[in-house]
């Protein structure tokens, strides 16, 4: 199943765009980096994508708005900019993600008296809507990972790293990131558990079924092997050159496996994720199991599981019951 094409307009390369900020709009953008990246600790790919869109505020600042330095970000600057972002046809999720980097950056500013005031608290968050994340269901998630391990019974070390991948994405329902993080010694064989980064540097650890421990244990032993090089390091998973697992290459290979499933939704490592959780608490799994299970902070974010689960018991329910 092709994967549908976004109708988002492409943002240009802000590297691009950051080199031409005049002086002091570029070295408030590097401190802003830095404090995500150092104080914050946020992954990498939040860091990027915040100091984009903040980027891209700077840019409106001092070529749209005529604005020479940051002390003249006000909030007619910030809607003007969230005004052109709109015309452009960006979503309204989009719109919700780039009002909350603006805001975190004005806040992080005044702190650091780069404005006289924080115009950020006036600036309104677009309603994101709430939409059922896609799942598969749990014969779907197998045939999944039986094309996954019909290609890994041939012994190629890319098959044997690419089906462990699948079944501990699916056995733990980690972040993408988190799985290309782990290093050999996040795992733990005999008790059958991982040691997993999660955001804001918290630790937690995950079990995993025998299903996942077999496929790790092939890789590890017949496939990781003959890609380790000797900069590999103690990274878990490793790419075809040996440095660590990029996360774009474990999103080819989960649509790869899922595209062999009739019937069943385009979804990434994302929607294994969502599939994980929504497969634990269809068996009986509490709530507060399943948040501890995929690191969520509060518990309002895991409950959004329990809407895909009802859904699904009310189509049961629709397809089944006498009196439907």
């Amino acid at each position: 199943m092709p994967r549908a094409r976004s109708t988002e307009p492409r943002r240009p390369d802000f590297r691009a765009v950051r080199a031409k900020l005049p002086e002091p709009l570029g070295a408030a953008v590097d401190g802003f980096e830095r404090h995500l990246a150092a104080e914050r600790g946020l992954s990498v790919h939040t860091v990027r994508g915040y100091v984009g869109d903040v980027v891209s505020l700077l840019d409106h600042l001092s070529g749209a708005a005529g604005r020479e330095t940051l002390a003249e970000l006000d909030i007619s600057v910030l809607r003007e900019w969230l005004s052109a972002q709109h015309a452009q046809g960006a979503s309204r999720s989009t719109m919700a993600r780039r009002t909350a980097a603006a805001r975190t950056f004005t806040a992080w500013a005044l702190r650091s008296e780069l404005l006289p005031s924080d115009p950020g608290p006036r600036l309104a968050v677009p309603a994101k809507p709430r939409k059922l994340p896609a799942v598969l269901r749990a014969d779907q998630a197998g045939a999944a990972m039986q094309a996954s391990a019909t290609g890994a019974d041939q012994g190629d070390p890319v098959a044997l790293r690419d089906h462990a991948v699948l079944e501990l994405l699916y056995a733990t329902g980690v972040r993408v990131a988190e799985l290309c993080g782990l290093d050999v010694d996040d795992v733990d064989r005999e008790r059958r558990v991982i040691r997993v980064i999660g955001k804001g540097d918290k630790e937690r650890v995950v079990p995993f079924g025998l299903p996942a421990d077999d496929a790790l244990d092939r890789w590890i032993t017949a496939g990781r092997p003959n890609l380790v090089r000797a900069g590999s390091g103690a990274a878990l998973f490793l790419g075809v050159r040996g440095g660590r697992l990029d996360p774009r290459t474990v999103r080819r290979a989960v649509h790869d496996a899922v595209g062999t499933v009739s019937g069943a939704p385009d979804v990434g490592p994302h929607g294994m994720r969502h599939s994980a959780a929504t497969h634990l608490l269809e068996g009986g799994a509490d709530l507060r199991s399943v948040q501890e299970l995929l690191g969520h902070a509060t518990l309002a974010t895991t409950q959004l599981y329990t809407h895909v689960t009802v859904e699904r018991l009310k189509a049961i329910h629709d397809r089944t019951h006498p009196r439907s």
